[in-house]
């Protein structure tokens, strides 16, 4: 029993390590699997990247393959003429031709590679689909350009021979790669004008190069040596090594190009027709030159105008009007000084035509350190300092040269970029102290801090002792400055109360100023809040004289129709009396005494009115309602007369209906409105107008009551008779 029971443990034990050990073997497994997948998906990831690989024409890397470039352009541009001419010289030197052949072959098929994976911009962003620029690039003029230029034209090598350069002439289209290159490299050059002549040079040297071979071409078909014109004989050993043979040929068409030196005459039509296109040739170079280089010229003297100020129109001032020996020496020494040490006056107008962002970064470059020396402007915002960097004006004073003196208004400061200056006496000989580089002075008085004792003045003597360039900073373009910045007007100012306080220059008497400036402010806004008052009282006043002569047109027009509708009543009235004059006169008597009695009281209802006016003005209680209602009023009356006019006057007994009717039409709206004896205020005067018109209308019923009574009384007395 026992030993069966160790026979089973050791059996298990055995099989736990068999499968101990198949595990590790299976971990071991997908490790193994684990890595090299890793490896697979790294291996992949660096062909995707290659795959995704975009040129930036914008980088470093763009720019020095185009350089790369200008070899096997330029090498085919030279050696394939040259191999097609010169036959001994291609067949001496064939492997290596050959070798240098397809290695440029090799070139041109990178840079494919390189331009197909050349980015672009679209709407100012760089396109990297590769996708989009291999659609773009084999739907370009470009891509049959290079195809072409890279087409197997060796084989004709079996057809013409290996020394017929001339089957590689497809290799010359790639040309404008090489003007791109150029292009870029002028761009970049610190030396334009120079890079400029020798590009020119480079053309017409290939120019020339081109030329030689094909003159001795030429000189190979009419013959060697046949006539003075074409080569010598290549028997003779003067004329037989290849060197000599192509400096030769060089040298003379030099001197076809050049115009320079006597050339043979030609005897052949072939000879003369060759000499004929190198002239004509010969006058372009000629002018192109010329040209290339009066431009070079002229833009070197636009520079130095640019650059430094025109002398010669200063000069020309200066003898126009007498200007004294001593004063010309000395500015002729500032000009001196300016064009032998190189010192740039117009740095604004230089940098004119760039980007204001630019121009900033520019200043702030060459400008902020020394900006940043000045105490006040230490510890200050920089987005500041990069607006005053903006502002500083390049200066430069000669030996002995006042830059202020005591007691002048102080426009702007100065800070020291190079040179020593004096602080001296008002005899100019004693020296209180020497200012050099990274001082500054004359910052106080443009700050306007108030309590200075000195003003804005300047409070010493400043000379240059030798040429001295300094920065100046005007007060107006520091003010337009701060004005966006006035916490940090407020810290200068306190640095510069600082600075008073220390050299005991600043009053103490400081605050009383503050508050009296307080006070002329407070009144001033005082001032100016009354003028409002008084300008909407003269408004209101002026509203209310215009409503009341309003008022008074339309109570004259109602009596001049009254006064018309009374006239036409006079004439009826003295036909019916014709019998009976004598009473009809007593009659009348009584109603024109009954009138004027009527005007009478008319006239005191209008004293009293006036009075009751004055008494509203003096208690200012007019409304804007009252007003409304007396002209509508007035209007009313105004149609009612109207239309009495028109039918005039018909029958009395309609008129009377009519001015009842009009009567219970005012008092309706007069029932409202609160009389003298109701306990109410003042009336208003648009109320107490009405109330009078409502009087006068009353008055006119009665008179026409008694002329209806008398009437009556008329026609009874002739039926009487």
């Amino acid at each position: 029993m026992d030993k069966a029971g160790d026979n089973s443990f050791r059996g298990n034990q055995w099989q736990r390590l068999l499968r101990w050990h198949r595990g590790q073997k299976v971990n071991e497994e997908r490790e193994d699997g684990v890595k090299d997948e890793g490896k697979r998906n790294t291996i992949l990831g660096l062909k995707f990247e290659v795959k995704e690989w975009v040129v930036d024409p914008a980088e470093q890397f763009y720019y020095v393959w185009l350089q790369v470039m200008i070899l096997p352009i330029v090498y085919n541009w030279v050696i394939i003429i040259l191999r097609t001419c010169f036959t001994a010289i291609a067949l001496s030197y064939l492997p290596v031709w050959l070798t240098l052949d397809y290695l440029v072959d090799l070139m041109y098929i990178l840079d494919m590679v390189v331009t197909v994976h050349t980015g672009y911009l679209d709407q100012g962003i760089l396109i990297k689909d590769l996708a989009q620029l291999k659609k773009r690039y084999l739907h370009s003029k470009r891509f049959l350009r290079d195809l072409v230029s890279l087409l197997p034209t060796d084989l004709l090598y079996f057809a013409f021979g290996i020394q017929t350069a001339l089957v590689r002439i497809n290799r010359l289209l790639r040309l404008p790669r090489l003007n791109e290159a150029l292009d870029r490299m002028e761009t970049r050059t610190s030396y334009p004008n120079t890079f400029r002549i020798s590009k020119l040079m480079i053309y017409i040297f290939v120019l020339i190069h081109w030329n030689a071979c094909l003159y001795f071409a030429l000189s190979s078909y009419l013959g060697f040596g046949s006539d003075y014109w074409v080569y010598p004989n290549i028997t003779e050993p003067e004329f037989a090594s290849l060197r000599r043979q192509y400096i030769y040929c060089f040298w003379f068409s030099a001197q076809i190009f050049t115009t320079v030196g006597d050339t043979p005459l030609p005897k052949r039509e072939e000879e003369y027709l060759f000499m004929i296109a190198d002239l004509l040739i010969a006058v372009l170079v000629f002018a192109s030159i010329v040209g290339n280089v009066g431009d070079v010229i002229s833009s070197l003297s636009d520079r130095d105008n640019v650059f430094f100020p025109n002398h010669e129109l200063v000069r020309a001032y200066l003898r126009s009007h007498h200007i004294s020996k001593e004063l010309r020496q000395r500015i002729d020494n500032w000009y001196q000084h300016l064009h032998i040490n190189k010192k740039i006056m117009r740095e604004n107008e230089i940098l004119q035509q760039l980007p204001i962002h630019l121009r900033t970064e520019i200043a702030v470059s060459v400008h902020v350190p020394t900006l940043s020396k000045v105490t006040i402007f230490q510890s200050c915002e920089k987005s500041l300092l990069e607006e005053l960097v903006l502002k500083l004006t390049p200066q430069v004073f000669s030996p002995g040269e006042y830059v202020c003196r005591k007691g002048d208004v102080g426009h702007e400061m100065y800070i020291i970029k190079e040179g020593k200056l004096a602080v001296v006496a008002d005899d100019g000989v004693t020296e209180f102290a020497v200012l050099s580089e990274g001082n500054f002075f004359g910052e106080i008085s443009i700050l306007n801090i108030k309590g200075n004792k000195s003003g804005n003045r300047r409070t010493a003597n400043i000379r240059s002792i030798g040429h001295s360039d300094l920065f100046s900073l005007s007060k107006e373009d520091l003010t337009d400055v701060l004005s966006e910045f006035p916490a940090a007007k407020h810290h200068l100012e306190e640095k510069g109360r600082q600075i008073l306080t220390k050299m005991g220059m600043l009053e103490e008497s400081r605050e009383g100023e503050e508050v009296e400036s307080e006070k002329v402010e407070t009144k001033i806004k005082r001032l100016e809040d009354n003028l409002e008052i008084l300008q909407t009282k003269l408004a209101r006043l002026m509203v209310e004289l215009e409503s009341s002569n309003h008022k008074m047109q339309a109570r004259v027009q109602q009596l001049e129709w009254e006064v018309a509708a009374l006239e036409t009543q006079l004439p009826e009235d003295g036909e019916e009396g014709e019998g009976v004059q004598g009473r009809g006169d007593g009659v009348g008597g009584e109603v024109e005494w009954e009138r004027e009695e009527a005007e009478g009281e008319e006239e005191e209802g209008s004293d009293v009115k006036m009075k009751k006016q004055e008494q509203g003005e003096d208690s200012n209680e007019v409304s804007k309602e009252g007003d409304g209602e007396s002209t509508k009023s007035t209007k009313e009356d105004m149609e009612r007369m109207a239309e009495g006019d028109k039918s005039g006057l018909k029958d009395p007994e309609d008129q009377e209906k009519k001015k009842e009717d009009d009567g219970e039409k005012n008092r309706d709206k007069g029932d409202d409105r609160p009389g003298k004896g109701d306990g109410a205020e003042i009336e208003p005067e648009d109320k107490k107008e009405e109330k009078s018109e409502e009087r006068e209308t009353e008055e006119i019923r009665e008179q026409e009551e008694e002329g209806q009574k008398d009437e009556e009384k008329k026609k009874k007395n002739n039926k009487a008779k």
